[in-house]
């Protein structure tokens, strides 16, 4: 990416740090030298996705001072207004914008794009794809949503990419949210075209952002986890020209032919087996020129009988080259998935000191609580990854590898197994009363197998730590992330008509109750955990969330402390002062809805606050409420002399907004 300085005049005069750039891990000077100014011209400020900001206006003093600014309203609320039966409500509004020269941009759930004013949140444009109007219903997976845009600009061509949710990448003018029209055909293409086997737009979407390094526009997909379609879509990554949208290269997260890795399929499963897709966030070192791929798991997610092996690069940790494409390393996370333990976030670039020695890194938050730390040039682990022995399968035809790798540091962030010791304890009656809910099905340590009786999996498949990820202070070397305690109910079944053809498949309860409608795990049940990554070692963790708003225990008529944190996601934003957190509502669980054909939820607002905390000791200093809950990852910038704070709410069935907050 050649990033932009935003001339922010007389407001530089406030900002000292913009003229002498932050050093960020693996960024570009001009990338850096952006976000010194007060700009965010990444997903996460720059693509070394560590959620940092220098900026310092906000500050442990000041910040309990801090009221929202402006409330932007998203576009896709008109056009649901004018078609409530057609389109389905979003799971969520997830949507991250950019800001550059005092302009935000950002995606909406139903795939528009829009400028907005960043001082006083007025929409200057609106692009609007209309792909709900397609007739295919809502897409895959999560049905509509997004989570951003990427920025591009070379001279006076300034550019928006966005890849709808219906799989096609549109180059926007940044100035007039206009289509560029030498790119591709009238400045969209069709994504859906140039992969190895034809796919269905229904199985297959987009909702993160590209990362565009060296003039190539990399994309992961979006793909439907179940055999809806044999062969199964490729979760292949593509590099596209930033320019003309020309196709450039493929990478196979399946290996294919004679490929390196197509051992790791055996009995030729290779030829059929899909997903393995990226649809989190990637990250990209600027300066080596490498992208950072977290590949998820191949299809089925819990059931792999019909692709025995390890099943590179599934549930990997994959480093390319932008502009060729070319695999330089791999380090594969989980063998043979039967979790859905993909990597849920963008790995986090930071550059450590260990034992001496200066090691440019690569740190990928896991689901089930570990963090991987490699040596992001070479893909060596940083400290020692053990491969240990874990559970055989007991499903006919199932062969669960019989080792995992296990980091030596740093240490679990979270709970791992649905062992007696970490279910729920508040009261001995309680414990008593979650010991026998878990003993109805199978349950252990972490990586035992899914089961026909149905395994308790701590963490659950949603985390551990989620797509809301981790961020990184690169002036202290401290990595933040957000975890919480969802168990799993996982059950292997034969499937349904519409989940394809093979012997079985697993199906996920992502939420299993406790005693009494009480979380079945022990608090604190959501937090945030600093990590030293110069040592590997935990300096603390907070609870995140006000616990006495969860309204399970007062319905259980069970008194509860306030400070055990609350059973959601949440997200961190690092300054050069501060750490700042938000969290997300709760989704009721999924119905179906006959005017959609799928699985809806709702989402309520719980307790909404921005919280402000000393990055140092994790000690709150200040507490702000909010009018909703966020539903994406907050972002920090400088603009007319103000720093802001903003982030998006709602979907759902709730308004779908981006709030402001800043100084009076």
């Amino acid at each position: 990416m050649i990033a932009r300085v935003a001339i922010l005049g007389a407001a530089l005069a406030l900002l000292p740090s913009a003229l002498h750039a932050q050093t960020i891990p693996g960024a570009l000077p001009e990338s850096a030298k952006a976000l010194s100014a007060g700009e965010w011209p990444a997903y996460a400020g720059t693509y070394a996705a560590a959620r940092y900001s220098p900026l310092a206006q906000i500050t442990k003093d000041n910040a309990k001072n801090l009221r929202v600014a402006w409330r932007w309203k998203s576009p896709d609320m008109a056009v649901r207004a004018t078609r409530p039966e057609t389109i389905a409500p979003s799971l969520a509004n997830e949507s991250t914008p950019l800001m550059v020269g005092g302009v935000l941009y950002t995606s909406t759930s139903l795939s528009q794009v829009a400028a907005i004013d960043a001082a006083t949140g007025e929409t200057k444009w609106v692009f609007d794809p209309k792909i709900y109007d397609n007739g295919l219903g809502a897409p895959a997976n999560n049905g509509w949503l997004h989570r951003g845009v990427a920025w591009w600009k070379n001279g006076d061509d300034e550019r928006i990419i966005m890849l709808t949710a219906f799989s096609q990448m549109i180059a926007l003018d940044a100035k007039t949210g206009k289509p560029v029209a030498g790119f591709g055909k009238d400045g969209r293409v069709d994504l859906t075209q140039g992969l190895r086997i034809p796919v269905d737009p229904v199985y297959y979407t987009m909702t993160s952002p590209p990362v565009i390094v060296r003039g190539v526009i990399v994309v992961g997909s979006s793909v439907f986890d179940f055999w809806g379609k044999r062969p199964a879509p490729p979760g292949d990554v593509r590099g596209f020209d930033v320019v003309t949208g020309r196709q450039l290269w493929t990478f196979h997260t399946v290996p294919q032919g004679e490929e390196p890795g197509v051992e790791t399929w055996e009995k030729g499963s290779w030829k059929e087996t899909g997903n393995a897709n990226v649809w989190a966030p990637m990250s990209a070192d600027e300066e080596l020129g490498y992208v950072y791929l977290p590949v998820t798991t191949p299809s089925n997610d819990y059931y792999g009988g019909h692709r025995p092996g390890d099943g590179l690069y599934g549930e990997s940790l994959v480093c390319i080259e932008a502009v060729t494409g070319r695999k330089v390393w791999h380090f594969q996370l989980v063998h043979h998935g039967l979790w859905d333990y993909d990597p849920p976030a963008a790995p986090n670039l930071i550059d450590v000191t260990v034992d001496g020695r200066k090691i440019k890194a690569v740190a990928q938050p896991t689901k089930q609580a570990f963090l991987y730390v490699f040596d992001r040039v070479t893909g060596k682990p940083v400290w020692p990854i053990e491969e240990q022995p874990v559970p055989a399968s007991t499903v006919p035809g199932e062969v669960a590898s019989k080792t995992q790798p296990i980091p030596s540091k740093p240490a679990p962030f979270d709970l791992q197994g649905a062992r007696d010791e970490n279910l729920l304890d508040i009261t001995p009656e309680l414990h008593k009363e979650a010991v026998e809910i878990a003993n109805v099905f199978d349950r252990g340590g972490l990586y035992t197998p899914p089961t026909q009786r149905g395994t308790i999996v701590v963490p659950g498949n949603a985390g551990g730590a989620s797509w809301s990820g981790a961020a990184v202070d690169p002036q202290t070397g401290m990595l933040y992330v957000g975890t919480y305690r969802v168990p799993s109910l996982i059950k292997i079944d034969k499937p349904e008509p519409w989940q394809g053809t093979y012997d079985y498949v697993g199906n996920a309860q992502t939420w299993l109750p406790g005693p009494r409608g009480l979380p079945l795990l022990k608090p604190p049940f959501g937090s945030i955990v600093a990590i030293d990554m110069n040592s590997g070692e935990h300096r603390w963790r907070i609870p995140v969330g006000r616990t006495g708003a969860l309204p399970l225990f007062r319905q259980a008529g069970v008194p509860v402390a306030d400070n055990l944190g609350v059973m959601t996601r949440s997200w961190a934003l690092v300054t050069k002062t501060v750490m700042i957190v938000v969290q997300m509502g709760v989704s009721s669980a999924p119905r179906w809805d006959a005017r959609y054909g799928r699985l809806i939820r709702n989402l309520f607002a719980l307790d909404p606050h921005l919280w402000v905390y000393d990055k140092a000791t994790g000690e709150k200093l200040a507490d702000i409420a909010l009018p909703s809950n966020a539903t994406g990852s907050p972002i920090t910038y400088m603009v007319a002399g103000k720093q802001f704070i903003a982030f998006p709410v709602g979907g759902g069935g709730l308004p779908e907004e981006l709030i402001a907050v800043a100084l009076p």
